[in-house]
């Protein structure tokens, strides 16, 4: 069975990272969204929150299961039995850091690959970190987002 985990916070997810879901849940036979618990960040959702409405985005999509996890992600990947990650490049910007996240991934569990894939063009400029500022801004985040994710931050920020 081939499997890929995709991790992230999730803090909200958005339609950038539905899309990649989608597109791994066709290339691999299970897609495993792991939501990050302890993330060195604040989120605006709880691990309870984000694991939720990300389960509520993808939830009937039979071959994907949505998970949290705590500590380095090579070890809960081998816990898992995974031996590919993937992560999601929306600009050049993102790369420097994701190339050294893959290396430092590599040199730990060199049995463990890396996967990056793109989201459709229409989602690239999308991130977690924007979507919170426009709904804190009350502006209309319905086409960054899930139903289910935007009225959660519409709930969360009045």
């Amino acid at each position: 069975m081939r499997s890929v985990v995709y991790p992230g916070t999730f803090d909200p997810i958005t339609m950038g990272h539905v899309d990649l879901i989608h597109r791994a849940s066709r290339l691999f036979d299970r897609v495993m969204v792991a939501v990050a618990a302890d993330t060195g960040k604040t989120p605006l959702f709880s691990i309870q929150e984000r694991v939720a409405l990300v389960r509520e985005s993808v939830g009937d999509w039979p071959n994907v299961e949505v998970i949290q996890f705590e500590g380095l992600l090579v070890s809960f990947a081998r816990d898992l039995g995974v031996c590919v990650i993937m992560r999601g490049l929306r600009a050049v910007s993102d790369f420097e850091y994701e190339f050294q996240l893959a290396g430092m991934n590599r040199h730990m569990a060199p049995d463990i690959e890396t996967l990056f894939l793109t989201p459709a063009e229409k989602y690239a400029y999308i991130s977690s970190s924007l979507v919170r500022e426009i709904a804190r801004l009350k502006g209309d985040v319905s086409a960054f987002v899930t139903p289910v994710v935007q009225a959660a931050l519409r709930e969360r920020f009045g």
